[in-house]
């Protein structure tokens, strides 16, 4: 009988993946708590969250018991015209736990289009105005937004958005390492009354390389905007649900931002859904008797009662005092490897914010997305049953919040081994 790799290598086309470079995906059959179980039999520990969604485990009892109930009760309706309990009760609890100024609560699918729903909703606040001409964006440098078109012209500039560049609309940027010139720069654009919105990842910048960056320049940065009426879109796809420590890494703000972008640990990654979350002004000037003055955008999945009712009970296991214990745990374990991985040669700035423990390999190779380390360091983790899937020469550890501390040494010990193995 042929295996699911070579099943998969006639029929399927995997994401950021080289097919002409012989790689093959690695065939999961299974999955629990923050194990991957392959086809081989093999256990690989979700040292990534799956690309940084799963926050509680995979598998989790409580999450498969909410959505097998609400499969059974309502498995879709289009949105349009249509409500239901499950995404209304999600949209409370939300309202609920997220910095205070939030009221309406707007979903889809992915980060990617949380992202591109808040970009189209600042532009047409402003046209709902009569002020069309206020629809440049800032954004910060080296940022990641998603992969369709308005988030990709808000990200850098790279491999990733290169065939496309030419079709992306101009976008300002602002340095992610601050000075009186960054401020300087920012005031100046804020003050042409063509700014619509001020969009960045909050604390950390995902897949620009788990950028650290301090929490004061983004408050700068916002009174900037606020001064000069600019909303402020804060994309919390990675950083929410407790990612950066605090529930919302916008919890560190002195300002609220207008609009807050989140997927990912929505459904503690176990099935798509985003929400785009902007305040009562904004929601207030789509309000008209003037039917083109709609927010023509949405989903054939929007606020799926599957995806909501999972979500739901996702967040209540967020914010229990044991999740947060977890996550302080884990942030504590962290500090210590990054201590003692700073004492080690080819590593440079070990940092850790929350429960993301990230540093740079210095081993001469060209740095970025196209760095040979990364696939070598790839391989050397699995052979280890870890997945840890670096971000070019950047290696970064995100895990589940179930994970145990045994499970964390592996990670740090393997870590180790691969540099003092160059």
């Amino acid at each position: 009988m042929r295996s699911l790799r070579e099943r998969d290598a006639e029929v399927i086309w995997h994401p950021f993946t080289q097919s002409g470079m012989g790689v093959t995906p690695l065939s999961v059959v299974a999955a629990e708590g923050s194990n991957l179980i392959l086809e081989d039999g093999r256990k690989i520990i979700d040292g990534i969250s799956s690309w940084w969604c799963n926050t509680h485990g995979h598998g989790h009892p409580e999450l498969v018991k909410a959505a097998a109930k609400q499969f059974a009760k309502l498995d879709h309706v289009m949105f349009a015209g249509f409500t239901h309990e499950p995404a209304v009760a999600l949209a409370e609890a939300l309202l609920k736990v997220l910095p205070q100024g939030f009221a309406k609560v707007f979903f889809s699918d992915n980060g990617s289009t949380a992202c591109e729903v808040a970009l189209k909703l600042a532009v047409q606040f402003w046209s709902n105005q009569g002020l069309s001409k206020r629809r440049r964006i800032i954004a910060l440098d080296g940022g990641y937004h998603g992969d369709t078109f308005g988030a990709m012209a808000v990200g850098a500039r790279g491999p990733f958005s290169a065939p496309f560049d030419s079709m992306l609309f101009e976008v300002e940027r602002v340095s992610i390492d601050g000075g009186e010139a960054a401020l300087a720069h920012m005031r100046s654009l804020c003050e042409s009354e063509e700014i619509a919105a001020f969009i960045f990842e909050p604390l950390v910048q995902g897949a620009g390389g788990m950028r650290m960056y301090d929490a004061a320049l983004l408050d700068s940065y916002m009174a900037i905007a606020h001064e000069y009426g600019v909303l402020s879109i804060a994309d919390e796809v990675m950083t929410g649900f407790g990612r950066t420590g605090a529930l919302f890494a916008s919890e560190s703000l002195l300002l609220s931002p207008d609009i807050i972008c989140l997927s990912k640990g929505l459904t503690a990654g176990s099935l798509p859904l985003a929400v785009t979350v902007c305040t009562q002004e904004i929601f207030e000037r789509f309000i008209s008797s003037d039917h083109s003055r709609t927010f023509f955008h949405g989903h054939t999945y929007t606020a799926n009662p599957i995806a909501c009712a999972v979500a739901l009970v996702a967040l209540n296991l967020t914010v229990a005092p044991e999740c947060e214990a977890a996550r302080k745990r884990i942030e504590h374990l962290h500090r210590e490897a990054a201590e003692e991985l700073s004492r080690i040669g080819y590593i440079e700035n070990a940092r850790v914010c929350g429960t993301i423990l990230a540093f740079d390999l210095n081993m001469g190779d060209v740095p970025g997305y196209m760095s040979n380390i990364a696939r070598q360091a790839f391989q050397f983790f699995i052979e280890r049953g870890l997945l840890i899937r670096p971000l070019g020469n950047v290696v970064y550890c995100m895990p589940p919040y179930c994970i145990t501390e045994g499970e964390l040494a592996s990670i740090y010990h393997a870590m180790r081994d691969f540099c003092a193995a160059r």
